[in-house]
């Protein structure tokens, strides 16, 4: 056959050749490493990452929340009102179990781990009453209130259009 290759016969140039060993690897047959797994297997590093991870979470969470924010509006109906009674109730929640979210892991910084993980929930408490305010649920006003005080007049308007002249 013409467009055959055999590669079961080799002439004996070809097995003098010696194929160059890729990166990493050693003439012996192992693979070349880092050793220092000390680190990674010192239980209280371990702890210590875990716990970081734990205390950082709620500010990874503000991100997603700011997006999930923007994509909501500021309309009154259903989706942005449960969007915002999910940003207060979560961290509420968090906040009420902070002890026992930080049980199982004790350590040396486990107070500075609090403090960040506290701070992280009353970020994205702040969140949800800016979103509750941009919606016009806080009452910020004495009108707001009070029956007789006449709600606050506006003193301008804008409007985009044109100007007719």
């Amino acid at each position: 056959m013409k467009w055959t290759l055999d590669l079961a016969h080799k002439s004996k140039q070809e097995k003098n050749v010696e194929i160059a060993s890729p990166p990493g690897y050693t003439h012996v047959g192992a693979f070349v490493h880092n050793t220092d797994h000390s680190k990674d297997t010192n239980p209280n590093h371990i702890i210590i990452k875990r716990s970081w991870d734990l205390a950082l979470g709620p500010l990874k969470q503000v991100p997603m929340n700011l997006f999930i924010m923007y994509m909501a509006g500021n309309s009154i109906s259903i989706f942005p009102i449960m969007m915002v009674g999910m940003l207060i109730i979560k961290p509420v929640n968090a906040l009420f179990t902070l002890q026992q979210s930080f049980k199982a892991i004790e350590g040396t910084n486990t107070f500075g781990q609090k403090f960040v993980f506290f701070m992280g929930q009353v970020v994205n408490i702040l969140l949800a009453l800016y979103k509750c305010q941009s919606m016009g649920l806080l009452p910020t006003h004495a009108s707001d209130w009070l029956a007789f005080v006449e709600p606050q007049s506006r003193v301008e308007h804008s409007g985009g259009g044109f100007s007719y002249t």
